[in-house]
């Protein structure tokens, strides 16, 4: 019987992670271990013990609680700070220092790590399309298209980057933000430790991942957040580039990030070590059009405008997932308009969600 332990096991995209497990893998045991600290995250402790996982309270900062997990044969860390301003906005009671930020997500990692090497087993970390060079994704030719920026065809392009997005060879030089910057030095941690050991490795690096009970606030979960706070009538602002909503990103549901962490860990052979997970060019989608989508779908609302410019924001970041597709045969099933139609029905049906979800 094979075991696995999920980290961040009861957020979003964690608890998404164990479910797919448990049904889809005959017999295995799923250990979904979380320090409950995001708000929400207690909303998916007995959904997922009632599908058969096992709900362990621990920190992945400290080493003892990783310890008393015991023996895997797949540690799949997808417990982290997520938002790309974490580190550089906490207040007293609120968010996150920039030493927390590496505790949380570098430090936690090593922990992992170390227990992934002690009994051999193999690991999937959950990485973040904000490991790509800031400087280098601002300094794409784009031009505005259709309510949104895309990538100019009748420029030159640089390596890694081409009309389906950036790929793994695309620059990952500082700056980075924080949050980046501890996702890739967890990355290159996790290939040292796996070097080392010989174990399985994988790295996805995912876009952004959107769905329904996603724990969405406007610096992470962005498409989850903009719909339930259209749904409800909250204040929406477009904030830069011009106050035009253009800017773009890829939207990824995490049933499909489910579909190819399983096919790693029940891969044979040699496989690529980092990948990009993503919706790609096809779910690229601006929050102009976005908006479109909304009005269409609840009524009128109005979006104020902000010129101010904020850390680490882009005007486009999407990912090409090409090597995922060529090494599994993976590419997403979920279309955009049915994440969007998802979130939508659970902010129908939840309304004060932004409420019980907000840090």
């Amino acid at each position: 019987m094979m075991r696995y332990i999920v980290t961040g096991g009861l957020g979003f995209v964690g608890s998404v992670l164990c479910r797919t497990l448990v049904e889809h893998l005959a017999g295995a045991e799923v250990i979904a271990f979380d320090s409950l600290r995001r708000a929400g995250s207690e909303s998916n402790r007995d959904v997922l013990r009632r599908a058969g996982v096992t709900v362990v309270h621990g920190d992945v900062r400290c080493q003892s609680d990783v310890d008393s997990l015991g023996d895997a044969d797949w540690i799949i860390d997808a417990a982290a700070e997520p938002s790309v301003l974490a580190g550089t906005q906490a207040a007293p009671g609120r968010g996150v220092t920039s030493r927390q930020l590496v505790e949380h997500n570098l430090l936690g990692t090593m922990n992992l790590l170390e227990a992934a090497t002690r009994c051999g087993a193999g690991f999937v970390m959950i990485s973040t399309s904000r490991v790509y060079s800031i400087a280098a994704v601002s300094a794409l030719p784009l031009v505005a298209d259709d309510g949104c920026y895309r990538i100019d065809a009748r420029s030159p392009l640089p390596a890694g980057a081409g009309l389906a997005g950036i790929d793994e060879r695309f620059p990952t030089m500082g700056p980075v933000s924080l949050y980046g910057a501890t996702k890739l030095a967890s990355e290159a941690l996790a290939i040292d430790y796996a070097a080392r050991s010989g174990t399985p490795l994988f790295i996805d690096r995912c876009g952004v991942i959107a769905g329904a009970g996603q724990f969405g606030r406007a610096d992470q979960g962005i498409f989850s957040w903009w719909i339930h706070s259209w749904a409800a009538q909250r204040s929406l602002s477009y904030i830069g580039f011009g106050g035009r909503g253009m800017q773009v990103r890829d939207c990824l549901h995490p049933d499909d990030l489910a579909r190819l962490v399983i096919m790693q860990t029940q891969s044979t052979g040699t496989m690529p070590t980092v990948l990009n997970v993503s919706g790609g060019q096809d779910s690229a989608t601006s929050l102009a059009q976005l908006s479109e989508w909304c009005e269409a779908r609840f009524g009128p609302h109005s979006v104020s405008v902000s010129l101010k410019t904020r850390p680490y924001d882009l005007p486009w970041l999407v990912l090409d997932h090409a090597a995922a597709t060529a090494a599994f045969g993976w590419s997403p099933e979920r279309s955009t308009e049915s994440i969007f139609e998802e979130i939508a029905h659970h902010a129908e049906n939840h309304r004060d969600w932004l409420d019980r979800v907000a840090v």
